[in-house]
């Protein structure tokens, strides 16, 4: 997020459509002062519909059909906030997404596409699968690809989407050698949109495909492996897709605006025509003085016009309209590397019109690629000493802590007099304060926000300070905030506390504390931490207490700082970056619980794995042997890794490693000093206790995993790679 100037105005983006998907691209190159960008979409990535049927013919890969939201979202210095949204709230002026604080907004903008599905079908909410969200549907037909045996495929609705659907269906399986019987089934009289050319042209590509067409079908209900028609025999499906019925999303209907058979009635400048401050393109919305079919070439055409008339409602200035084409060229995809392009009742079909609608497609997404990553500060022609090597960008979360070595020579790491009351327990997890039978252990974390996302945000910092309680074996007790925002307007401040509070009352409550106060300032950037405290009924499980033939035992895959870095630059995918928030923001407890008969334990946060194994070999006195190959790794991490991404702070991390261990040799032997944040729990435990403890989290859905063992000779740390 850009902060030169202070945040005055939200403009929320709800969905992940082609015309939002460009609308971000286009704010990238131009960004507005003072105005807040967030786009809310349930996947980190949106299916780009031109490619749809490609992808389901084999011809595209997953990756070559989504567009990447999470790297846009960074180019354009917007917050990307990964939900759906249920319901817009508009004298409130709130978005509301189940299960998170509600999101305020000046100006929003919807762009959510439509469904096929067909609910008042029996049967079909069960055992069918909508063709629209594209999202839900590429991902189960991928899946339906990936297993063996003859395959039953029906396609309900024979429009121009089911029969490329039904087309590129029966090219793919047929291609993966599998008996692919595959039926179009349409209430009436199918491609009725298509001029006579092409309409015939289309007809013989199915019968070349020999897809079985049944026109005028009143289907009756759908089952697990058939599909029931009135006056016919049952059709054999294993898969039934639904393409169509197409229809907008119920909760639209109840925000109160003007609509058109379910969809938003927009004026020439996208503005509701019930409320100034909405905006709808694509799909689910319906231009009131110029009709025109759901089509994606309206939403791509819309997209300048939308992002002025945007920033003239953010701004103050004059709208512009939006006019559509009366007629459009449509492009079909036949199966096979063959379409056909169709415009004024003129129809050529062919090789040449495939390479051509694939040269769009690619040109399309091409687009997005081009996106560019955050770079080190230009230096000027005179610098002082040892600045070129610190002018790279600072990572964010863990990646952006003082290294070991520093802290281990400065004032930090004098304790004192030592007092009656207070235990000090050099270089662990927190300070342990003894009251009489009464033991309390105390710790603090802040971090720099990568992720504009104020409740993800909050959420991961809250786990990530709660970590070093869980990790002595102690249950939370109390919590106090530490934040800082960036400049904003009191509206601003407002809404983005409340996301803020309700998340972490949520977090801390869920782990058994109580919020109790805490500290606000505006700064330069978002940051933010929490000082916990924990009580221990028994002695705390401390990083001193490893035994020769301990087993190591760790609770959550590594990778965050290398991936949160490449997001940054703009090089990591977004579903990686997805998941490895999705594992930040998990909590440990169940873990902790788990490791209760841990002879040592740490939460692997700043100083990576290798570190705070590190840790616990000075602490007991003991080695340790680390197998690299059996340490579980987030998805991406090692890609990242292998092309030479990694966090700022992996030279401290690896400087000060070497007085423990050789360099590691590999990319993942690089990842065991990858500084994590919210990272898991690494424990020390008898064989026996490791066995019982990695068993019993997997009963509870955790993939604990034994990596390493404490060994006897010198403190070190051996890397077996």
């Amino acid at each position: 997020m850009n902060t030169a100037f202070p945040l005055t105005r939200d403009l929320v983006l709800i969905g992940g459509g082609h015309a939002h998907a460009l609308v971000l691209k286009m704010w990238a190159m131009k960004p507005l002062a003072g105005a807040r960008l967030t786009v809310i979409n349930p996947a980190p990535s949106a299916p780009y519909s031109g490619m749809l049927p490609g992808f389901v013919a084999g011809h595209y890969t997953s990756d070559e059909l989504y567009i990447d939201l999470i790297r846009i979202a960074r180019a354009a210095g917007a917050r990307i906030i990964l939900g759906k949204a249920a319901h817009i709230d508009r004298a409130k002026k709130q978005v509301i997404v189940p299960d998170r604080a509600p999101i305020g907004y000046d100006v929003c903008s919807i762009d959510i596409g439509i469904t096929s599905g067909m609910p008042e079908l029996e049967g079909f909410t069960e055992h069918a699968v909508p063709a629209k969200p594209l999202d839900d549907f590429a991902r189960i037909w991928e899946g339906f690809c990936q297993e063996t045996g003859p395959a039953q495929v029906a396609v309900l609705g024979a429009g121009v989407a089911g029969a490329e659907v039904a087309m590129a269906a029966a090219h793919r399986l047929q291609h993966l050698g599998r008996a692919a019987d595959v039926t179009l089934i349409d209430r009436s009289k199918a491609l009725s949109r298509l001029g006579t050319q092409a309409r015939s042209k289309v007809l013989k590509s199915l019968n070349e495909l020999n897809v079985t067409l049944l026109e005028h079908a009143n289907v009756l209900r759908v089952e697990a492996d058939q599909v029931v028609v009135a006056d016919r025999d049952p059709i054999p499906a294993k898969m039934t897709l639904g393409a169509a019925g197409t229809r907008a999303y119920e909760w639209l209907s109840n925000i109160g605006l003007a609509m058109e058979q379910g969809y938003i009635k927009v004026l020439p400048s996208l503005q509701s025509e019930t409320d100034s401050d909405i905006f709808a393109v694509g799909d689910c919305a319906h231009l009131t003085h110029a009709p025109r079919p759901k089509a994606g070439v309206f939403a791509v055409r819309e997209a300048p016009i939308l992002f002025h008339n945007l920033r003239a409602a953010l701004s103050g200035g004059a709208m512009q309209n939006y006019h559509p084409q009366s007629d459009y060229l449509k492009l079909v995809s036949l199966g096979g590397k063959i379409a056909l392009a169709e415009k004024l009742g003129v129809a050529i079909s062919g090789g040449a019109m495939w390479r051509w609608k694939d040269q769009i497609d690619r040109k399309f997404m091409d687009q997005f690629d081009a996106l560019k990553p955050m770079g080190a500060l230009e230096l000027p022609e005179e610098f002082a000493s040892g600045v070129e090597a610190h002018a790279g960008p600072i990572c964010a979360g863990c990646g952006s802590k003082v290294g070991r070595g520093a802290l281990a020579r400065s004032a930090l790491h004098q304790t004192g007099a030592q007092r009656d009351d207070v235990v000090t327990l050099k270089g662990d997890d927190a300070a342990l304060l003894q009251m009489g039978d009464v033991k309390q252990v105390l710790s603090t974390d802040h971090l720099r926000a990568f992720t504009d996302d104020p409740v993800l945000m909050t959420r991961i910092a809250a786990v990530h300070a709660l970590g070093d309680i869980w990790s002595m074996g102690a249950k939370p007790q109390s919590a106090m905030v530490s934040l800082i925002l960036p400049r904003m307007s009191t509206a601003l401040q407002e809404r983005t506390l409340d996301e803020i509070m309700h998340t972490a009352s949520d977090v801390m409550g869920e782990a058994g504390a109580q919020i109790i106060g805490g500290h606000t300032s505006m700064g330069a950037e978002f940051t933010i931490g929490f000082s916990v405290t924990g009580l221990a009924s028994d002695t705390p499980i401390t990083l001193g207490g490893a035994q020769v033939g301990d087993v190591l035992v760790l609770t959550k895959p590594i990778g965050t700082g290398v991936l949160l870095a490449a997001e940054m630059q703009i090089k990591a995918r977004g579903a990686d970056v997805a998941a490895a928030y999705a594992s930040m923001a998990r909590g440990v407890a169940i873990d902790a619980l788990s490791l209760s008969t841990a002879q040592a334990m740490t939460d692997v946060t700043g100083f990576g794995l290798a570190g705070h194994l590190a840790n616990i070999c000075r602490a007991s006195g003991v080695g340790a042997e680390l197998n690299v190959r059996d340490v579980p790794l987030l998805n991406g991490a090692l890609a990242m890794s292998e092309t030479g991404v990694q966090s700022s702070l992996y030279p401290d991390n690896l400087s000060d490693a070497l007085t423990m261990m050789n360099a590691p040799q590999t990319a993942r032997g690089r990842l065991m000093l990858d500084p994590q944040t919210a990272g898991g729990l690494l424990a020390a435990l008898s064989q026996a206790d490791a066995k019982v403890a990695i068993a019993t989290m997997k009963e509870r859905g955790i993939d604990a995993i034994q990596i390493g063992k404490i060994v006897d000779g010198p403190v070190a740390l051996n890397l077996i790679e």
